[in-house]
């Protein structure tokens, strides 16, 4: 009888314990509810608004995530195609690179764009600037921030060229380019031949609700057990 009270009791302290880590794991999926609605809200304003000019260099200490990612800008400049980097990319189109390309503005500061996609096979003309424009170009596009480090398991390798994130800091470093900017273009679609722009993520999945509710259900079987549990122990 002892040992029966023993394991009920151990028991109970389990199910209390569970119950406090599910009804912790819904609040934190409300939370993440609330985020993920206002950030669909924030990109659906920012993507479909009039392209507004793109921080100039004495701004870009002042560009953030939450006021600047997904923005629709416009800038003017020179690309040098000596400076591409491709950046290893799994698309709808495919599996291929993103052709990110330096544009220098009237100011001498940098901003890489992106400006598109070219499958395995184009790799080649892209590397060598073949699908580059020469002279001044107007680019609009969506802002992006820089992204460090590498892409999953992959480290950048920029001594060997060798690119799995958007890492235009490191980039503008490999080739010795003074200053450029913290963030890069995705450039728009565009008719011409050569990189496929207009690929941006845009849309992204929200199942919180789901998981909210699966995990506050969870919480109320732990607590049906528990129930249970003391209603057997009591007839005995």
């Amino acid at each position: 009888m002892a040992r029966r009270r023993l394991l009920s009791f151990l028991f109970l302290l389990f199910c209390l314990a569970a119950f406090a880590g599910f009804i912790a794991l819904g609040v934190w999926q409300v939370q993440r509810l609330a985020w993920k609605e206002d950030l669909i809200a924030r990109v659906d304003a920012r993507v479909h608004a009039l392209p507004v000019d793109a921080p100039g260099q004495g701004d870009w200490s002042a560009v953030n995530k939450a006021s600047h990612e997904y923005l629709r800008v416009q800038l003017t400049g020179e690309y040098l195609p000596e400076g591409i980097s491709l950046v290893t990319a799994a698309t709808e189109e495919g599996q291929g690179y993103w052709v990110m390309t330096p544009l220098q503005r009237t100011d001498g500061s940098w901003v890489y764009i992106n400006r598109g996609f070219v499958p395995q096979a184009e790799r080649a003309q892209a590397s060598r600037g073949d699908f580059t424009p020469h002279g001044e170009v107007s680019v609009a596009g969506l802002l992006r921030l820089n992204e460090p480090g590498g892409g999953l398991l992959r480290d950048n390798v920029p001594v060997e060229h060798r690119w799995y994130s958007r890492d235009v800091l490191a980039m503008g470093e490999r080739h010795g380019l003074v200053p450029v900017a913290p963030f890069f273009i995705d450039a728009e679609a565009s008719d011409q031949p050569g990189p496929i722009g207009g690929l941006t993520v845009i849309r992204f999945p929200n199942n919180h609700l789901v998981y909210a509710i699966t995990w506050f259900a969870l919480a109320l079987g732990v607590m049906l057990a528990a129930w249970l549990v003391i209603r057997e122990q009591r007839k005995r």
